[in-house]
């Protein structure tokens, strides 16, 4: 896709992440795309659901596996605001995801590239290609804003 076309989903994962602050939640968003149209969107719902589990990536993958009938999410990339963490990059080498890009990168617990190694890892059975940076600032500002209002 062209770097167009990353800026425009990265800006609907921000408005989701945008859905997670509104709730009380840690604004990170994910849309997952197929062939150039949103399949699905996530944003964090730990708290809301009460389920540790409930990060973007994963309501996304949840959802975009219900919407397109199958666990194998071949032919789809991610879009997410912060680059994603061990946990969600897992399930997303299970779910075959294509491609994640990012925003933010997550120097504390990042898994694509910032700690941890998991998406690109080829000791996996499934290789995630990454790219990192996209509306950067614009991520990282919701996320710092979001806690700095928390101190």
């Amino acid at each position: 896709m062209i770097l167009k076309d990353n800026i425009y989903f990265m800006q609907k994962a921000i408005a989701a992440a945008k859905k997670a602050e509104k709730n009380g939640e840690v604004p990170v968003g994910a849309v997952i795309v197929k062939n150039g149209k949103i399949a699905a969107e996530g944003f964090n719902r730990c708290i809301t659901d009460s389920d540790p589990t409930a990060h973007a990536e994963i309501v996304a993958l949840r959802k975009a596996a219900k919407k397109l009938n199958n666990y194998r999410l071949n032919g789809c990339n991610i879009y997410v605001t912060i680059e994603p963490c061990s946990m969600c990059a897992g399930a997303l080498v299970n779910a075959r995801i294509e491609k994640i890009y990012f925003g933010a990168f997550d120097k504390k617990a990042g898994a694509c590239k910032s700690v941890f190694k998991i998406a690109g890892s080829k000791k996996l059975n499934h290789k995630i290609e990454f790219h990192g940076g996209i509306l950067k600032k614009e991520c990282a500002d919701i996320i710092q804003k979001f806690f700095k209002n928390k101190r």
